[in-house]
Formats: structure tokens, C-alpha cells, sequence
């Protein structure tokens, strides 16, 4: 995964001044003492939104960023990925053209969640950031029994 910009995510929020400095010390703190991602970290002390977490990482890493609030997913295409494998990722399918799918993911560094997906479906994943809010509700809309 090659960083675009090499500043850390947090350095990248203090900058786009969403956060203060201290703020992010209070969430790194946190971060090692209960582990975890520290955009999310920062989200539950409600220091940031998620689409400014999102946008962050869309600036630090290049992935397009798809807010997937009012986007219709073809519940055909999301039941490529099982739906047990898109909540233990938080990633869904949203497209797919010939052997490429397009996945929205709230982490697209995890690149282990990447691989087993590109495993289990044979097809090539095109990734794109979303919010752990909206993954989980289109994951909701898109498995409905």
C-alpha cells in the first residue's frame, strides 16, 4: 500500500485543523492502552466525523472516496462477497465489471481482508473508502432476507 502523502493520519487532521494537537495525543493515548484504529478512536471521542476520517484517507492513500448513503446496491452484486465475510471486514460490493468488483471499504489498509476477498470471489478488487456508518447500513440494505 504506497502512501500518496507520507504524513500520518493524524498529522493530516491537525493540519486540515479538525483536530487539535492535544486531541490527538488524548486519542494515541488511547489507542495504546485499548488498541484500535486511531480515525476511529478519534470519531467515538467525537473529536471528528467519519467522512472527514474517510476524506483524510482518501488525501493520505488516493482512494476515491463514495458516500454510500443514497447509492442502490444490486443486491446480486454485494451477495458476491458472503455476507458473514462483509461484516467481519466492513466492506461491501458495489459494482462489478468483468472480473473486477468494486468494493467500499471503512479501512482499505486492511490488505489481508483485500486478499481473502480477492481469494473467495476470483476477481480483482477496485477499492473505494466509505464510512464504517455507511458500510454497515448498506451491508444492512443489501442482506436483507
Amino acid at each position: 500500500m504506497k502512501k500518496i502523502n507520507p504524513k500520518q493520519l493524524g498529522e493530516l487532521l491537525i493540519e486540515q485543523k479538525l483536530i487539535s494537537p492535544d486531541n490527538l495525543a488524548e486519542a494515541l493515548k488511547l489507542q495504546k492502552e485499548k488498541g484500535g484504529l486511531i480515525g476511529q478512536i478519534l470519531v467515538s471521542l467525537g473529536y471528528v466525523s467519519e467522512e472527514a476520517i474517510a476524506q483524510a484517507l482518501t488525501a493520505q492513500y488516493g482512494f476515491p472516496y463514495l458516500p454510500l448513503a443514497g447509492y442502490e446496491i444490486d443486491p446480486e452484486i454485494a451477495n458476491i462477497i458472503p455476507e458473514n465475510v462483509a461484516r467481519q471486514f466492513g466492506l461491501v460490493a458495489v459494482d462489478r465489471v468483468g472480473s473486477i468488483l468494486t468494493v467500499a471499504m471503512s479501512n482499505p489498509l486492511n490488505t489481508s481482508a483485500i486478499e481473502d476477498v480477492e481469494m473467495t470471489t476470483s476477481l480483482k478488487l477496485q477499492i473505494f473508502v466509505a464510512t464504517t456508518t455507511d458500510v454497515n447500513e448498506a451491508i444492512k440494505r443489501s442482506y436483507k432476507a
